[in-house]
């Protein structure tokens, strides 16, 4: 069994300078860039998946937070996923309901929480969210009730923090896939006016699958409420699954 300290060093013996420069680029890593000083090893997501395929059932939860906190954006994945893994090996359909399972899930959603300034781009954010947060939104938890949940997502989104407002709307992906509508409608509308395009598009991507996966009226009805003061990005992005000629009227609105 790998220790965090040797994961760590694992992964740095991969390191490519090649692909790190075209990663740093791409994930806005320069002055100013949302990614300001983010540093990069130059592994691709299929590597550090593999990485977390063989050491994540393993390693143990409390030793995650020497990988989340890493100063490596790929080593933040990489503990980030694992987290994931133990989410998701806890949440089968036979342990749903399981007293332990969902004390162990509630530790794993604590840990997320508590780390989540750590997921400082979007792609920490989206790999990990829905299947963590936003699949405990419709679980068993020990934690508190549905008023409790909300107020979690309520703390996020309030958070001023880019990526923790990121994960408020992303983490409905989950929800929208069960057939619930509610999480994603609510948080559309709070984010209805963040100034960061990357919550343009969050924002426009959740509220497209919602419509995809529950109700393509539900997505009318809130379009025809906000489109007129929504970001073009966000409808732009919310109506992408409709028909062309469906999409010039609504651009055009």
């Amino acid at each position: 069994m790998m220790t965090a300290k040797e994961i760590v060093t694992y992964m740095e013996s991969l390191h490519d300078d090649v692909q790190r420069e075209i990663l740093m680029r791409f994930f806005k890593t320069g002055p100013g860039e949302y990614g300001e000083g983010d540093e990069f090893l130059g592994l691709k997501v299929p590597q550090t998946r593999e990485i977390v395929k063989s050491v994540g059932r393993d390693i143990h939860l409390y030793a995650l937070p020497e990988l989340l906190t890493n100063c490596w954006h790929e080593v933040r994945l990489c503990g980030f996923l694992i987290l994931v893994a133990k989410f998701e090996k806890l949440a089968t359909k036979r342990l749903e309901n399981d007293a332990e399972a969902v004390r162990k899930r509630d530790e794993i959603l604590t840990m997320y929480l508590q780390y989540a300034e750590y997921a400082n781009n979007w792609d920490l954010v989206d790999l990990s969210v829905h299947k963590i947060l936003g699949r405990w939104l419709l679980l068993d938890s020990d934690l508190g009730d549905s008023n409790y949940k909300v107020k979690v997502l309520d703390d996020l989104a309030d958070s001023g923090n880019l990526w923790k407002q990121r994960m408020s709307m992303v983490c409905t992906w989950w929800t929208s896939r069960q057939g619930d509508p509610s999480w994603c409608l609510r948080y559309a509308e709070k984010h209805l006016h963040h100034p960061h395009d990357l919550m343009h598009k969050a924002v426009g991507w959740m509220l497209r699958e919602m419509g995809k996966r529950v109700s393509m009226q539900l997505l009318r009805d809130f379009l025809y409420r906000h489109a007129h003061e929504m970001p073009r990005t966000t409808l732009r992005y919310a109506i992408e699954k409709m028909s062309e000629s469906e999409r010039k009227e609504w651009m055009f609105i």
